[in-house]
């Protein structure tokens, strides 16, 4: 039994808690306030306008990926339809300068910003947030990682409206914290942290990307890690609970997404209640949302809107179709979940059961085209070389690392197949960039590829999908050896799908739409 004294001792340490907090968050907003003025006046913006701050929370938003289309488009659109709003953007890209990042986003994305109503705020935490950092709990350690880097961006400056971009859905809870629940969010969900999925490859011991072969081949650390992750599932969905608005890149993700918001775990939830640390549980009741924002949220059910990521499908659309070269071309940043040793080795399967591919007219490429954001990336794109001299198809692979726009649509121009293999790709914009171009894509089948991008029409196929090295092999094989008419028409297919469904106009209007009413 707890002690009289104990109790009182302990309700007195939660009070005196939350006097210091509330105290340190006034300081805080007083802070912002002085930051928010002076970036106006840094900006040339006249102060009587007085301008909403739209933060973005995206610590690698020089990294060059689809998830970075996502986010400078949305502020492009943002700047357009609401000109009397300031973008945010939290970034740790802090080698580089405010005018390199809209200079590389005009040259990777042609996308272009209005530097006047842009304002970026760097963050020095970053590395918290990176596998290197964290080699055991990797997943716990990231998101407390997020919380220390959101608490960073915050102390600098608070916005008006906060939007998670890539995929950190514990800031929501700094945010509600030093805020009071004062401020709405929103969040963009390209993947999420943690799914179903995951806990049933954990279940069946079954190794994947999320699940390596020594947890997977013992009972006890299976065991482990399947509360690990069911801690780590209960507190998510909490986190994301918070927004106000959510929007998912695909069917997959929402489909996710709505489960996670749904999700109960009754042991996690009872542990979570009874402890006895509910002095802590009471300080966290003094910052949840407004009433207002509760109510809102209380009185309909929960869950994702489906916002596809915008594909600039103008100029690929106006490629050739006809006379492509024999090039296989994959388009992904260089990171453990895109798989590129999986493609490597679905090459070599090819070569390996068509000999003519390796020489002549018949002779077949594959480039590997993708951004490395820091030294782990660059050390991963040395072990994919090592790995191609290790299948022996060295002189038929090329890598391309940090490749500008241009000379991207220049590869996209040239390509007969576009290669992906990433098991459950949340969405999947160079497969639409693939098929938009007039490249016939070979996917995995999963996630957004499967579901909502190499899907047929009119009855008929845009693309092929695969599982294992064979069966993309023979996949790439069937597209080599189709007669013109048929690959030309399914070329055709495939670019009218992607013009129609995915064209930057849609994720425009999906976009506001999604966070309409939440700015002025």
């Amino acid at each position: 039994m707890v002690s009289t004294t104990a109790l009182l001792c302990l309700l007195l340490t939660g009070l005196f808690g939350i006097i210091v907090f509330t105290a340190y968050t006034n300081k805080l907003a007083r802070h912002s306030a002085r930051a928010r003025h002076a970036i106006i006046k840094n900006l040339g913006i006249p102060t009587i306008s007085n301008p909403q701050f739209i933060g973005f929370f995206h610590p690698y938003c020089n990294a060059g990926g689809g998830g970075e289309r996502v986010l400078w488009t949305a502020i492009a659109a943002t700047q357009r339809t609401h000109p009397n709003c300031i973008s945010l953007v939290y970034t740790g890209d802090v080698d580089v300068t405010k005018e390199q990042i809209i200079a590389q986003v005009e040259a990777r994305f042609d996308i272009f910003l209005d530097p006047k109503t842009l304002h970026f705020v760097f963050l020095k935490k970053r590395r918290l947030v990176e596998d290197a950092a964290w080699p055991r709990f990797t997943l716990l350690g990231q998101s407390l990682g997020s919380m220390i880097l959101a608490w960073e961006a915050l102390a600098q400056v608070i916005p008006d409206l906060y939007i998670d971009s890539m995929g950190y859905a514990f800031t929501f809870h700094v945010v509600a914290w030093i805020t009071k629940g004062s401020i709405p969010m929103g969040a963009y969900v390209h993947y999420p942290t943690i799914s179903t999925d995951m806990l049933a490859r954990v279940k069946a011991r079954k190794v994947g990307h999320t699940n390596r072969g020594d947890v997977a081949g013992s009972l006890v650390l299976s065991r482990g890690k399947m509360w690990y992750y069911r801690f780590l599932m209960y507190h998510y969905s909490l986190a994301l609970s918070r927004p106000s608005f959510i929007m998912a890149n695909s069917s997959w993700t929402k489909n996710h997404v709505d489960a996670i918001l749904s999700h109960s775990d009754p042991i996690i939830n009872a542990m979570h209640f009874f402890n006895p640390l509910f002095a802590l549980r009471l300080f966290a009741t003094m910052f949840k949302r407004s009433k207002k924002h509760h109510t809102e949220s209380a009185s309909k059910k929960r869950e994702a809107k489906i916002v596809y990521p915008p594909c600039d499908t103008r100029e690929m659309s106006q490629f050739p179709l006809a006379k492509r070269e024999r090039i296989i071309l994959s388009i992904a940043q260089f990171r453990p979940e895109k798989d590129h040793p999986a493609q490597l080795r679905a090459f070599a399967q090819l070569l390996a059961d068509h000999p003519t591919y390796t020489s002549g007219s018949s002779s077949v490429k594959l480039f590997l085209l993708g951004g490395a954001r820091n030294a782990d990336d660059h050390a991963r794109v040395q072990s994919l070389r090592d790995l191609a001299e290790e299948l022996k198809i060295t002189p038929h692979v090329q890598f391309i690392v940090n490749a500008s726009y241009p000379e991207m649509l220049g590869w996209l121009a040239m390509a007969s197949i576009g290669l992906s293999t990433m098991v459950d790709e949340h969405f999947g914009i160079n497969v639409v960039e693939f098929m938009a171009a007039g490249v016939i894509p070979v996917t995995h089948a999963s996630g957004g590829p499967l579901h909502d991008i190499v899907v047929p029409l009119d009855g008929e196929a845009t693309g092929f999908h695969a599982l294992d090295p064979q069966s993309f092999a023979n996949a790439m094989h069937t597209v080599l050896s189709m007669d013109e008419s048929e690959e030309q028409a399914m070329r055709v297919r495939a670019r009218t799908w992607a013009i129609s469904a995915f064209a930057e106009e849609r994720f425009v209007e999906g976009w506001e739409a999604a966070w309409k009413g939440w700015v002025q």
